[in-house]
């Protein structure tokens, strides 16, 4: 199997832990006490592509209030990278706002862009032989491939005694890597586990058919056969129902979920975590003790303070955001 170059951005294992309903709970919210949650494993190998491919700037796109535009631009920053981000509009919440602030905080040089249609021209503005693409949710597949390894740590934490065999592992899906990567890890690993995807933007047959897809590349980059890629395709389960009015849009669901989840001392957001966390309760209603496996994959290290940390004299880090950067906080 390949084993790629890494950039040391975590700390591994992560814990799990018994939650509500007898859920198990994989904690990567805790892959780092700089900025945690599933971001870290994807861009340990990107950023080390992108150092030995020598380039000196990251380049991304997402939602405003992304989450994978904080990492790059957090862990980008502290390893000596320029970021760029292409920013697309979402609901307006305080988190969201909080993360571009983040961002901003850390150096992010961002370009507002009016609609996730324009993103591939103004994408291409931005592009120069100095910059590494980072694709939405550092989900291609050699991101993905921090995954594999994620699911092969949950293998040993069951054959240590720490937690039961999952029947299935259920994770919001965006961009997909993160499901991805876990698919085709419980298939090398020869446990049972399914993946259930919580899609949290439609449309829900597309986000599917990428995950699934993207599962086969991941396992093709990585040297396993080609039957074991389509096998872990099979494994991808999704659940379409979850996500309300969409992208970055609070449903009731989530916000029953995410007060559940703060009696057990887990945090939530509504746009993501919210919505699978939901999930994962729906099915624990029928479900024995120790059969559902939620992963956590929010950040759940303190916003403000690394709004404090920031070096970076970024316009819009802590007084009134930009024009154009706060017009894509849609109100």
């Amino acid at each position: 199997m390949l084993r790629a170059s890494r950039l040391p951005l975590g700390t591994y294992p992560t814990p799990v832990e018994v939650g509500p309903m007898g859920i198990s709970i994989k904690r990567d919210d805790l892959t780092s006490d700089l900025y945690g949650g599933n971001k870290v494993r994807k861009l340990e190998l990107l950023l080390a592509a992108a150092r030995e491919a020598g380039k000196t700037r990251l380049l991304t796109v997402g939602a405003v209030g992304s989450h994978q535009v904080v990492a790059c631009a957090v862990y980008g920053a502290r390893e000596g990278f320029r970021v760029d981000a292409v920013l697309v509009p979402q609901p307006a919440s305080p988190h969201a706002e909080l993360n571009l602030r983040v961002a901003l905080a850390h150096g992010l040089r961002a370009t507002a862009c009016p609609a996730w249609s324009l993103a591939p021209p103004y994408i291409a503005s931005r592009w120069g032989g100095d910059a590494y693409f980072v694709p939405l949710g550092g989900s291609n597949a050699l991101g993905s491939l921090g995954f594999i390894d994620a699911a092969e740590e949950l293998a040993a934490q069951v054959r240590a005694g720490q937690l039961p065999e999952p029947e299935v592992v259920v994770v919001a899906l965006g961009s997909g890597g993160t499901a991805a990567g876990l698919a085709v890890g419980f298939e090398q690993a020869g446990l049972r586990t399914r993946v259930l995807g919580v899609v949290v933007a439609p449309p829900t047959p597309v986000v599917r058919h990428l995950a699934r897809r993207l599962a086969q590349k991941t396992a093709a980059l990585a040297g396993l056969p080609v039957a074991v890629g389509v096998r872990a395709a099979k494994r991808i389960d999704v659940e379409g129902q979850w996500m309300g009015r969409g992208y970055g849009h609070a449903t009731e669901a989530g916000a029953a979920a995410t007060e559940v989840a703060r009696q057990a001392g887990l945090t939530l957001d509504p746009t993501y975590t919210a919505k699978a966390f939901a999930a994962a309760l729906g099915r624990a209603r029928t479900a024995k003790p120790g059969e559902i496996l939620y992963w956590h994959t929010l950040s759940t290290a303190p916003l403000e303070r690394l709004l404090r940390e920031g070096h970076a004299p970024a316009e819009g880090a802590t007084d009134a955001l930009p024009r154009g950067l706060a017009s894509l906080l849609k109100r």
